[in-house]
């Protein structure tokens, strides 16, 4: 059986590894094995972090609404609950965007309730 050596996929791996890590700080740029971990981590964080984006971005609608809602007089978990008993279905997302860019369109809405 004829000996194989992996020279140069073992090179092409590497170059691959330290491409990825490319503007990490000390030995993780340089080092393989510093490497490897550095991505394996970065990696498992982008995933959490993507969730957790969706809570964020609700939370920002949350106060917005809030906001909106205060300078009307009424709060918010008031106006969620009368929205919900006139079957008024719009999300947090819009009632947030229009509430900050038409807030014309807003008084409507609170109008109705």
């Amino acid at each position: 059986m004829a000996r194989v050596k992996k020279g140069v996929n073992a090179l092409k791996t590497r170059r691959n590894i330290l491409s990825q890590v490319k503007g990490y700080r000390f030995g993780r740029s340089k080092k393989e094995k510093q490497a490897y971990e550095a991505i394996s981590h970065a990696g498992t964080y982008a995933f959490a972090h993507r969730r957790d984006k969706k809570g964020d971005m609700r939370r920002l609608w949350n106060v917005r609404l809030n906001s909106a809602l205060h300078t009307a007089g009424l709060s918010y978990s008031k106006f969620m609950g009368s929205l919900k008993k006139d079957k008024i279905s719009l999300n947090r997302k819009m009632l947030s965007e229009l509430a900050a860019s038409h807030p014309e369109s807003f008084s409507r809405i609170l109008a109705k309730i």
